[in-house]
């Protein structure tokens, strides 16, 4: 039996094999694997140098080689930001576009068959390839400010509408409906959404709304279950009183239901307390926080 520690060897070498990352010719279009995930995070109307470094988690050193590489192939082209002359600024060139449009083909194909070759272990297979990622790309997971009727907000949306169905008895589906009714409440310059994204994914959401003068609701607090476990929706929760501290906001409420025990640990440990009721089922705990 393999330790757990050769296990996870196991599965590197696999994934290895499997991208060709040891190829001197990444997808056999003449180049290794560093230089080609660096042309596809250039685009056409130019991409900060200093994010893709982070993206990537390059050392300056490594990042300066590959974009010469780059250049010297007539790829991309990099100069500094008209705008803030200390940034750099890389652009894909006509012939870099064609390039990555190559490379999306080719990746596209390799994915289908690697799908097809799964079978019917094709969604287990997804959903453990979205468990990894999420949890390897920890550290780059960003929050940003989105309309909840954003496609990617009402897929948070409906799994966290799932986890109540599946959490507390006896709620009907009928009482969570998509979109929301009252999505402008959760637009500026009354409200706000937020979403977790890991490197695009969806994994996370919170939102605020308007509850009477200078009191806001917390509403929808949601995190996938592959990115628990690492302080995202406390970084929600943060954030979230940030903005309702911007808005103009002097106190927040929030109910929730006793089944939810995870959350509301997390509140009290935010300083969250019990207040009186302000709405019925299925809320059966209802919490204040002054800002």
């Amino acid at each position: 039996m393999l330790s757990d520690i050769d296990r996870l060897r196991r599965f590197n070498r696999a994934v290895t094999r499997e991208v060709g990352a040891l190829d001197h010719s990444y997808l056999g279009r003449g180049r290794p694997l560093g230089a080609a995930r660096v042309l596809q995070l250039v685009t056409a109307g130019g991409t900060d140098v200093a994010r893709i470094r982070d993206q990537l988690a390059l050392d300056s050193g490594l990042m300066s080689r590959l974009l010469r590489a780059l250049e010297d192939e007539g790829l991309v082209e990099t100069g500094a930001d008209p705008a803030d002359r200390r940034r750099r600024i890389a652009r894909l060139t006509p012939t870099g576009a064609a390039e990555n449009a190559a490379y999306r083909a080719i990746g596209h194909l390799a994915a289908e068959t690697t799908l097809a070759r799964a079978g019917r272990q094709g969604p287990a297979l997804l959903a453990a390839m979205d468990l990894i990622a999420t949890q390897l790309l920890h550290d780059v997971t960003e929050i940003v400010d989105a309309d909840p009727d954003d496609p990617a907000a009402l897929i948070c949306l409906a799994a966290y509408f799932q986890l109540l169905l599946d959490t507390i008895p006896g709620l009907p589906a009928e009482k969570l409906p998509l979109p929301l009714a009252d999505a402008p409440l959760y637009r500026l310059p009354q409200g706000a959404f937020l979403i977790a994204r890991s490197d695009g994914l969806p994994i996370g959401c919170a939102s605020l709304r308007p509850l009477e003068p200078g009191v806001a609701e917390v509403k929808r607090l949601w995190v996938h279950p592959d990115a628990r476990g690492q302080g995202l929706a406390r970084r929600l929760m943060v954030l979230l009183e940030t903005r309702a501290r911007e808005l103009g906001y002097q106190h927040l409420k929030l109910d929730s239901n006793s089944a939810l025990t995870e959350a509301i640990t997390l509140y009290r440990r935010m300083g969250w307390i019990d207040c009186a009721a302000y709405t019925g089922f299925p809320a059966d705990v209802w919490m204040e926080k002054p800002l």
